[in-house]
């Protein structure tokens, strides 16, 4: 509505300079000397003329904006960089971050395997998968997880089999957390 309303207004306006610019009647009521007007006009536009060449002029102005316009230009070249600066620093720091959390689940992971002995192994090898289930359900988590890493699959499944499920996914969890490590007998 309110470009409705702006347009009518413009519409007005134009009616109203074109009334002043078309000739008028004198307030005596007689028509103006069309003749001498333009002459008078036309004089004028000659005159501004050959005072000031629109060439001139635009060269001086293009020649005294050129500096600022260039100014500006680097000024918002060096604001971007500045801007994508801030952002490569940003996705450093993420990755460095990311970096850290990767060698903290490695050095997590190697020590979980370190913690299970071959020898300690190579016993739960031999074991019932019962009697080890119940053993391995009295040791913490890491070290449980530790064990059923290095021993043969099909005795991991089996003693897994035999222990009580929350306790079990949760040391697979551990184990698949740890990577994937071959599995020694």
């Amino acid at each position: 509505m309110p470009t409705v309303r702006f347009l009518r207004n413009l519409a007005a306006a134009a009616a109203v300079a074109a009334a002043c610019a078309s000739p008028v009647f004198a307030q005596d009521g007689k028509q103006p000397d069309q003749g001498k007007a333009k002459a008078a006009e036309k004089a004028t536009v000659e005159k501004a003329a050959a005072e000031k060449s629109p060439d001139a002029d635009a060269a001086r102005y293009c020649a005294s904006v050129t500096p600022s316009i260039a100014e500006a230009r680097i000024a918002r070249q060096a604001k971007r960089l500045t801007e994508l600066d801030a952002q490569i620093q940003q996705r450093i720091a993420e990755l460095q971050k990311a970096e850290a959390s990767a060698r903290e689940w490695i050095a997590k992971r190697d020590e979980l395997m370190k913690a299970a002995r071959d020898d300690l192994v190579a016993i739960y090898a031999k074991m019932e998968p019962e009697s080890a289930a119940r053993q391995l359900s009295a040791l913490d988590d890491r070290t449980a997880a530790a064990i059923l890493g290095k021993l043969k699959p099909g005795v991991a499944g089996a003693i897994l089999g035999e222990m009580e499920t929350g306790r079990a996914s949760r040391l697979q969890s551990l184990i698949a957390g740890a990577g994937a490590e071959e599995k020694k007998s």
